[in-house]
């Protein structure tokens, strides 16, 4: 599949396929990784922190989210 780098504003890009990004799930305004491999552009869904969330919620059922507080440390030790 080819696509031309185009000017957008200041700016180049590129044009997705509508195609492309339905099979990716990808929708207008979603961040995307882009990173370089061996001198080619991936670029994949952002997927923030993946099982964090289930992670989080199992320690507040289990009552491990508390504030650890630690007043014997003054402020100019952190």
């Amino acid at each position: 599949m080819n696509s031309n780098i185009i000017k957008i504003g200041n700016s180049k890009g590129i044009r997705i396929p509508s195609k492309v990004l339905e099979e990716l799930a990808l929708e207008l305004n979603d961040n995307v990784n882009i990173e370089i491999v061996n001198g080619n552009i991936i670029i994949s869904p952002f997927k923030a922190r993946l099982g964090w969330d289930k992670a989080f919620k199992t320690m507040r059922k289990n009552g491990d989210d508390t504030l650890i507080d630690m007043p014997e440390l003054e402020d100019d030790e952190w």
